[in-house]
């Protein structure tokens, strides 16, 4: 049966490329550090299982070493030519697009039509990882595709690979940890203890300020963490569930779905949500690395006042 192995698998070798390259790029100084922390990216993907969880609580940390001491550096594969990129753009137009879209087709194909295809009695693909699944075949028939089509260089899918992870840096893991953070502290009981001090402060019988606590704590637990995601299993297990559902009825379903809306305000305003609002930037060249969430913070701050008050008048 295929399952998250398979994508794993994939990840994995994916980044010790991306090792193996930085390492004999002579262009970039940190080329050392960059292919120790890519490195151990594969090594966490290949053989995550085999290490343990004290052998991949290292492994984190070597990561946040390599990161906190500035070892990571941008480097600048040669490819193709910008001349030949042109080129290629002028020539194909638009049908530049039909890689990058067969990915999202394939994973929509696939968790749609082989749910129920089987091997000798049992599935093929493992059910609950069937979307991931077909995602990852779908990055490996976009990449055919591609390599058929335009006919680049050997190596240049996982140079430009390089060279796009390498201006992200640190920051392309940042979500992944911040995630398995959350999850920590939800097993930790933060959510108990961010519960009996919000308990403390509320107004006895205060609908409003319960709802408040609620969705503002989503939106600022997500700028620490990075993450709603993240955010959710505490701050519902602090306040949502015990006050908002529990103590004033509050529908949950509605609460819930609301709640993370209000968390989603708080990522359009965190540097922590690196996958949003500083890879944009370092993408860009954006002088300004927090340029993106300046232009945000116009807009989220009136949505979480919105999801405060719709929470209000359709929880209850």
């Amino acid at each position: 049966m295929i399952g998250l192995p398979f994508v794993y698998t994939i990840a994995g070798l994916m980044f010790a490329a991306f090792a193996g390259l930085s390492a004999v790029d002579r262009s970039n100084r940190k080329r050392v550090g960059n292919a120790a922390f890519w490195g151990l990216m594969a090594v966490s993907f290949l053989a995550g299982d085999a290490l343990g969880d004290l052998g991949n609580g290292l492994l984190v940390l070597g990561l946040v070493a390599l990161a906190g001491i500035g070892a990571l550096g941008r480097g600048a594969p040669v490819t193709t030519t910008i001349e030949g990129r042109r080129a290629e753009a002028g020539a194909r137009g638009n049908r530049l697009f039909i890689p990058a879209l067969i990915i999202p087709l394939t994973a929509l194909a696939g968790t749609l039509l082989l749910a129920d295809i089987g091997v000798g009695g049992a599935p093929l693909i493992d059910p609950k990882q069937l979307t991931l699944v077909s995602l990852g075949f779908g990055v490996l028939i976009a990449l055919a595709a591609a390599m058929a089509w335009l006919r680049p260089p050997a190596l240049a899918p996982l140079q430009e690979g390089r060279r796009l992870i390498d201006s992200v840096g640190w920051a392309a893991v940042l979500p992944q940890m911040l995630a398995a953070l959350g999850a920590v502290f939800a097993l930790a009981g933060v959510g108990a203890v961010v519960g009996d001090l919000v308990g403390g402060v509320i107004p006895d019988g205060s609908r409003l300020a319960a709802v408040a606590a609620y969705t503002v704590g989503m939106a600022l637990f997500t700028m620490v963490m990075g993450n709603a995601f993240a955010a959710f299993p505490v701050m519902t297990a602090a306040v949502g569930l015990p006050l908002v559902v529990r103590q004033f009825g509050g529908d949950p379903a509605i609460v819930a779905a609301i709640g993370m809306l209000a968390g989603f305000c708080g990522t359009l305003m965190t540097p922590m949500a690196a996958n949003f609002n500083i890879v944009p930037a370092a993408l860009l060249d954006l002088k300004d690395r927090n340029g993106v969430i300046k232009a945000q913070i116009g807009t989220a701050l009136p949505l979480l006042v919105a999801n405060t008050l719709l929470m209000y008048g359709l929880a209850f």
